[in-house]
């Protein structure tokens, strides 16, 4: 049977440039344009009342930003995949914190778009194992690191650790290291029984640590089974990681 077309509401104050993504959109396979909103507040309201598979958003737009829309989509059920569209470069890391798939620089590129729409593809898969109560869908099996144009599948079991690198997370796993772009903060949630954080840019497996360590200077490192070099924890964090510590 074949798959329904990805449902793309595209979000952006000019009208040309709401008009180039529907020329690319409709280039691309499998895909439906499925409307227009010209600003973040007409966005939400659209989401809400038709929910769309995907919003292709702009983040400079006059009243409510890409980037609040966002944070609102965020909170919808089931919540749209966004991928942000934008003609600068410097909101990427504040773009990953709102839980967007993918960040595109404008001109958008016919062949990064069709990336982004494989990735959103990818988080739709995994958004339709809901329960039929309506239940948060199982947090992943993989993560997929993108590699010369192909996908690599990186089973979670193999993680042992994610640490924040600007706008990537690089995976640290049993075959080596891969480049994600997923946000920190949405790993953390989606994985909260896997993984802990020890540092505003780190999450380890649980099951990989062995020890915390007092260092020379003061800090503490968490000591990890398959690791060869100990981890620092930031003060912030050391208090709530013995806490969970003491009742795994």
């Amino acid at each position: 049977m074949t798959a329904p077309p990805l449902r793309v509401l595209i979000v952006d104050d000019e009208p040309l440039a709401r008009a180039r993504l529907r020329a690319l959109l409709d280039a691309q396979p499998g895909v439906q344009v499925a409307g227009e909103a010209g600003d973040g507040e007409a966005a939400v309201g659209a989401c809400a009342e038709d929910p769309p598979d995907l919003v292709l958003l702009d983040i400079a737009m006059p009243g409510l930003d890409g980037l609040e829309a966002a944070r609102r989509l965020a909170t919808l059920q089931p919540r749209p995949a966004v991928v942000f569209c934008t003609a600068f470069d410097a909101h990427a890391l504040s773009a990953f914190d709102a839980q967007a798939l993918d960040y595109l620089v404008k001109p958008v590129r016919g062949e990064r778009l069709a990336a982004a729409l494989d990735k959103v593809r990818i988080f739709l898969a995994g958004r339709g194992n809901r329960q039929a109560d309506g239940a948060p869908a199982a947090a992943r099996n993989h993560l997929c690191a993108r590699l010369r144009g192909s996908l690599r599948m990186i089973p979670v079991d193999d993680i042992r650790y994610l640490q924040a690198d600007e706008k990537y997370v690089v995976v640290h796993h049993a075959r080596g290291e891969d480049l994600i772009e997923e946000s920190l903060k949405s790993l953390e949630t989606e994985f909260a029984q896997r993984f802990i954080r020890i540092h505003r840019n780190c999450l380890v497996a649980r099951d990989q640590i062995v020890e915390l360590r007092r260092a020379s200077e003061g800090h503490t490192l968490a000591v990890l089974r398959d690791v060869p070099e100990p981890l620092e924890i930031s003060r912030r964090c050391l208090s709530p990681l013995r806490e969970t510590l003491r009742h795994l």
